[in-house]
């Protein structure tokens, strides 16, 4: 089986890592930047892995081995059209493609280059920071949640050699609003460039648990089922974590590189306005961002 991960970054790395871990399937990377070989610290060790590296679309078309079985989209939400040329060389009429992003409009977002009964959306937990290409830290083993159903079952299986456990869900929605509740919490750090602990102060997690309520209550309009303790719960995990660690909104924003402000904020408000619900504060939080990022 062929697998190609596009856009092996941090989380996009640990997967191609370990997947080139099991001699029955070969894993291809799609890059901007080329690297040698992928170096993975995991926490059980460091793992290597040297897939084929393409950093060009125009490089998968000469491939003689034709399209790809499954083509593993990690890229940045705003990187859509990007990957989209990926996809263009790299899809067949039985390639599956997985989606491992965050926020909840996994399918909706690359509806435009596959049909989107092919498309299998991701929760993802993994936290890991990107060193430089094709080097990173893989903070813990982490998870993968996609829908019940053959594709997903398939796909969950591609791991069953990993420490990550995937598995499938009944309730895939819910479990996007979770993520996207925890992300949304994250901009705190992005704002005060100060990693997760941070949250250990009161007023901060005030903030944190501001934005997470508004993401509760427009996630319920969408159909979600979130507890109403879930504001503290994800406190709570941005407080027992790492007090170092550092989300990718905090990273890229850090870095000077573009942000997926929309996707882990700006759904929120843009949802929010569609289902008549307010939204002050991530509203305030996107606006103050993108006005720092200007």
């Amino acid at each position: 089986m062929r697998i190609a991960v596009i856009g092996p970054g941090a989380v996009g790395g640990v997967i191609a890592a370990w997947l080139a871990q099991n001699p029955e399937l070969t894993v291809e990377v799609c890059v901007r930047t080329a690297f040698d070989r992928l170096e993975v610290e995991t926490p059980g060790g460091p793992i290597t892995a040297d897939p084929r590296v393409l950093i060009s679309p125009d490089q998968a078309l000469l491939n003689e081995e034709g399209p790809v079985d499954w083509a593993v989209v990690t890229t940045k939400t705003y990187d859509a059209a990007a990957t989209g040329a990926w996809l263009a060389r790299l899809v067949g009429p039985e390639t599956r493609v997985a989606v491992l992003q965050n926020g909840v409009e996994h399918v909706e977002r690359f509806t435009p280059y596959v049909p989107a009964e092919r498309i299998t959306p991701a929760v993802v937990d993994i936290p890991a920071e990107r060193r430089a290409p094709g080097r990173v830290r893989q903070r813990r083993d982490g998870s993968i949640l996609v829908p019940e159903g053959t594709a997903g079952e398939v796909f969950a299986a591609l791991f069953a050699h990993t420490p990550i456990a995937a598995s499938t869900t009944p309730d895939f929605k819910t479990a996007a609003w979770k993520k996207l509740a925890l992300n949304c919490a994250g901009a705190v750090n992005a704002l005060t460039l100060k990693p997760s602990g941070v949250a250990r102060r009161e007023p901060i997690a005030d903030i944190m648990r501001a934005l997470v309520r508004e993401c509760v209550a427009v996630g319920r309009a969408e159909g979600a089922y979130l507890p109403d303790d879930l504001p503290d719960t994800v406190v709570e995990g941005y407080r027992s974590g790492p007090a170092d660690g550092v989300n990718s909104l905090h990273a890229d924003r850090a870095a000077g590189r573009p942000m997926e402000l929309d996707a882990r904020n700006g759904v929120i408000v843009r949802l929010g306005a569609r289902r008549g619900i307010a939204t002050p504060v991530n509203a305030m939080v996107v606006a103050l961002l993108e006005a720092a990022a200007s």
